[in-house]
């Protein structure tokens, strides 16, 4: 057992009902966070489970997960009960929304209500006053130039071991100019940050999910969440169901006097914002290979760089960018991926 692991254990002991609880890992995220699920069956039979966080103070700072798990819970959001917490050793007892996520059960017929059932809890989300003991960073000009700028140095120069081009550079350059334009001109609003079908579960007797992974969030552009919702790096509907989805959104949110687009221009909102967090997502998967021996995600690169090309054909201001995305950089993607060895601790999937 790692030394974390056994003082993680330890605290869990101290708490009543888990004196001699057994922790069982959960699937993490993409962080340095770890998940334990703690379990003790009292003198009756009956379980009780909880959460139990492991983030290492030196590379985690809970504070955030805390404050806004709170504020969000104190408004009607459905995110855990804090339940016991160590900040100084970076643990924390949380409230068990079980192991159902979203993707898990989505499908063809169930894929309505739960969309609509997680739209309603952005919105929610949306319009969440603001936290008196916590104020959100802005999703500003220089995050999400950091953001894409993971794009080209982890996975174009990282993974992709590519050579660019001083014109190639300058095509990237004016492309972010124009997605952090987008970006910034649209109506902020409290933003998860990661709101996906990962981060998503699904709950007995309410179609409203259990929300996840909400510690980086921030106030930013309006499209965004829903952008990472529907253009979901992890799971990919057509183009038609998804847009019906998206007008749904723009209907309850622009109702909720959240903002004054019409269709078109909340969908150009939404495609231009999708892009820029797909910059970002395919180079944190990357990122996760090389740096972390993170190899899982690799198999939605593909994923999420289709996304881009899909987003960048119809615009006149992106056709040098959609045209060398094509035509350079997803060939290489299959290449690199479809060489892959097994022994990387990668299995090849063919994109969807």
């Amino acid at each position: 057992m790692d030394k974390r692991l056994e003082k993680l254990t330890y605290w869990v002991h101290q708490h009543p009902g888990l004196e001699h609880a057994h922790l069982s890992p959960v699937s993490g995220d993409a962080s340095f966070r770890r998940y334990f699920r703690a379990s003790q069956k009292d003198s009756h039979g009956k379980e009780t489970t909880v959460i139990a966080m492991d983030a290492p103070p030196e590379k985690e700072d809970c504070r955030p997960f805390v404050a806004i798990a709170r504020h969000w819970r104190e408004n009607g959001i459905a995110v855990p009960d804090i339940l016991a917490e160590d900040l100084d050793q970076g643990f924390l007892l949380l409230e068990d929304f079980g192991d159902q996520l979203m993707l898990g059960r989505m499908n063809g017929i169930t894929a309505d209500d739960l969309y609509h059932g997680a739209l309603e809890e952005l919105l929610k989300i949306q319009q969440l006053p603001e936290n008196p003991d916590y104020t959100l960073p802005a999703y500003d000009e220089a995050l999400l130039d950091r953001e894409m700028n993971l794009f080209p140095e982890w996975l174009l120069e990282g993974l992709l071991q590519m050579k660019l081009s001083t014109d190639e550079w300058s095509m990237l350059e004016t492309t972010f100019a124009f997605l952090k334009e987008s970006a910034l001109a649209q109506p902020t609003v409290t933003v998860h940050r990661d709101y996906h079908s990962r981060n998503l579960l699904v709950r007995p007797g309410t179609r409203a999910p259990g929300i996840v992974d909400f510690q980086d969030a921030v106030r930013g552009p309006v499209t965004y969440d829903v952008a990472s919702l529907l253009k979901d790096c992890y799971i990919e509907w057509p183009p038609g169901r998804r847009n019906g989805w998206l007008e749904d959104f723009r209907v309850m949110s622009f109702e909720a006097g959240l903002h004054k687009a019409d269709s078109d221009t909340f969908q150009q909102w939404f495609d231009l914002m999708g892009m820029q967090r797909h910059l970002k997502a395919a180079g944190i998967f990357a990122r996760l290979s090389l740096r972390d021996d993170k190899h899982g995600y690799l198999a939605d690169i593909p994923r999420t760089v289709h996304y881009l090309v899909e987003a960048s054909e119809p615009l006149p201001a992106l056709r040098s960018f959609h045209e060398w995305l094509r035509d350079e950089v997803v060939p290489e993607i299959h290449h690199k991926l479809a060489t892959r060895s097994e022994d990387d601790g990668y299995v090849q999937r063919p994109p969807e």
